[in-house]
């Protein structure tokens, strides 16, 4: 295969427009979060993330597993669980059986802004994946998003 090869071409062009629609979603949501609730987009993941803990085993995620699950670097990930947990919406607490571990959970505080930003949240997903509809490059896109099944 060569950088001219059609395959490789396609393969771009898909990449591209997938591309195209992430960033289209997230600047939606990100305008409207940070409009109605003062949050960010990956603060807004990492409270949702965090709120899905539970207690016993396999219950609490190390930081390693939070980066993975808010596409983040784990010292950017530690940066933001930081500014969350200077707002009261996170807590930081050491594992009882590992005094090496460093739990993180989300406060009072932090669920109830997660309750009132999540029909934000959905409420922006929806408009942005109904605009990116009318493209007809993102459109087939648009399609696979709403087909996954959670």
């Amino acid at each position: 295969m060569t950088a001219t090869d059609p395959a490789l071409t396609a393969l771009a062009s898909g990449w591209a427009a997938l591309y195209v629609l992430h960033g289209r979603i997230d600047a939606h949501i990100e305008r409207a979060l940070q409009a109605k609730h003062d949050l960010s987009v990956r603060e807004y993941s990492l409270l949702e993330v965090l709120s899905r803990q539970h207690d016993g085993i396999g219950g609490h995620l190390q930081m390693k597993q939070v980066a993975d699950a808010v596409v983040l670097s784990q010292s950017a990930t530690t940066r933001l669980v930081t500014r969350l947990e200077d707002r009261g919406l996170l807590a930081r607490y050491l594992c009882p059986t590992d005094r090496r571990g460093i739990y993180t959970d989300v406060s009072q505080a932090g669920l109830d802004l997660l309750a009132a930003a999540r029909p934000t949240n959905d409420t922006a997903l929806r408009e942005a994946l109904d605009e990116a509809a009318k493209n007809p490059e993102l459109a087939p896109l648009v399609s696979a998003v709403e087909s996954v099944k959670a």
